[in-house]
């Protein structure tokens, strides 16, 4: 009987071994992570961090020391995206990922963007990996309980990030060059208005078959941007209607304002179009 039920105990523990990690016991994790994102303006920031909890500890000075770096968070480097080029704290900063890095301290606080993601997952603080260090300001807030950022006092040109916990809040304003992007969006915009005029016509001609609706779509793209690709595409059109003559022309320009251009793909066939079409009526 006792080795029947040594051998069942022993059963069971080999089972609860072979389990898979994902049916293994689930509990809380100490310092849950986070995930928090803002859009401003036209720039996306994101920020992905661990939230520990005061749980009666004192924080400031103690479990957090002055005067030393800190991963602002729990476990791994907190982390913050920008899709966009952003001024941090009034400081340039490039589009892309960084950890964040505080310096608590008594005297004043400061922020510091780092490349180095792998901050205390055996990478040392350095303060040469630093994109900026800047500046923080400090007020006092009601009990927060679980270290959180959010983002505040949001508008289209800029954002203010905020660390809550305890009962203190760091705050870092940001800013984004909205209206310069827009213009910039505006320009690329009106710039390649004569592409989805061109698209249209090609397949106007090529799925319905309706080359007159074709040319008025494709003269509507010339008159934006005169360029050898609508201009290839118009004598492509003109061709199929039997007009060489006029074909050939806008085949000429083609040729010519493809001798100008880097990507003239189509040169072979402008060429060879120019030849056939040569006596043409």
């Amino acid at each position: 009987m006792k080795n029947t039920a040594f051998k069942s105990v022993f059963v069971i523990l080999v089972a609860l071994i072979a389990l898979p990690v994902s049916a293994q016991l689930q509990l809380p994790a100490p310092s849950p992570a986070a995930k928090v994102m803002q859009q401003v303006g036209l720039t996306d920031i994101s920020l992905e961090y661990s939230s520990p909890g005061v749980k009666g500890r004192k924080i400031w000075g103690a479990l957090v020391p002055w005067d030393a770096p800190w991963r602002s968070g729990a476990n791994a480097s907190t982390k913050i995206t920008f899709s966009r080029d952003v001024t941090f704290g009034g400081k340039p900063v490039p589009a892309g990922t960084y950890a964040i890095v505080s310096f608590p301290s008594q005297k004043g606080w400061s922020i510091a963007l780092n490349k180095e993601l792998g901050l205390w997952q055996g990478k040392s603080y350095d303060a040469a990996d630093d994109v900026v260090r800047v500046s923080a300001t400090t007020a006092p807030i009601p009990n927060r309980e679980r270290l959180t950022f959010l983002f505040s006092n949001t508008t289209d040109t800029g954002t203010s990030l905020d660390l809550e916990w305890e009962k203190l809040r760091i705050s870092v304003p940001i800013q984004v060059d909205t209206v310069g992007q827009a213009q910039a969006n505006i320009k690329s915009a009106l710039d390649n208005a004569w592409r989805p005029h061109m698209s249209a016509a090609s397949y106007v001609a090529e799925n319905l078959k309706d080359v007159d609706t074709a040319l008025k779509y494709v003269d509507t793209s010339i008159s934006i941007d005169s360029n050898w690709q609508n201009n290839w595409v118009k004598a492509e059109l003109l061709a199929k209607k039997g007009n060489y003559a006029e074909a050939r022309k806008h085949a000429q320009v083609a040729w010519d304002l493809g001798q100008k251009s880097p990507n003239f793909f189509y040169k072979d066939a402008v060429a060879k179009a120019l030849a056939d079409w040569k006596d043409k009526k």
